[in-house]
């Protein structure tokens, strides 16, 4: 987590957030649901139609967990975050020409902060951590998509070194593409 300064009578003291990103358990369910429509309730009222009703579903959430890829980003034992880490490949990736040969990638999905909290670096964390724990773990890339209209994500993944490679779509979700991403590690 990163250390956050502040001045006080001319000098610096440093202060560490409290801050842990941790395996979702099942007893995190009904919050993890909660900041997900919450995150798809404030991306609407912005016209951006990226989640839904039928994504991502309760059910989603409840397998992430059962396989051990669901993570949350918790402060004073709130969840404020939550990001999903596997080295399995979706089908609708297949036909992306990727920077790298499909072995030993990771892949991003369900990257969320409650809207509450945008604008305050928790993404940041959250893919500060993924990258860090890629690299730990010798992957060679991190793929992941994000939807078309989402211009802030694009921005976002462009900045930390992520290059745009291809579009699929998620029909249930949008008539819109989503944009795939590669970081090579």
């Amino acid at each position: 987590m990163p250390n956050h300064y502040c001045r006080k009578n001319s000098s610096y003291f440093w202060h560490l957030k409290k801050s842990m990103i941790r395996k979702a358990i099942h007893s995190d369910l009904d919050a993890i649901h909660k900041l997900t429509q919450a995150c798809a309730k404030a991306m609407i009222a912005r016209e951006i139609y990226q989640w839904n009703e039928h994504y991502p579903t309760r059910s989603r959430f409840q397998k992430d967990i059962e396989l051990q890829e669901l993570y949350v980003l918790e402060e004073e034992n709130h969840i404020k975050g939550i990001i999903v880490v596997t080295e399995l490949m979706d089908d609708e990736y297949i036909p992306i020409q990727w920077l790298t040969e499909d072995q030993n990638n990771l892949y991003i999905h369900r990257l969320a902060v409650h809207p509450d909290y945008w604008g305050n670096g928790l993404a940041q964390q959250l893919m500060n951590w993924a990258e860090a724990f890629a690299v730990k773990n010798e992957y060679q890339s991190i793929r992941l998509d994000t939807f078309s209209q989402n211009k802030r994500n694009h921005k976002f993944y462009e900045t930390r070194g992520y290059k745009r490679l291809g579009n699929i779509f998620f029909p249930k979700q949008s008539e819109h593409p989503f944009y795939c991403y590669e970081l090579v590690l």
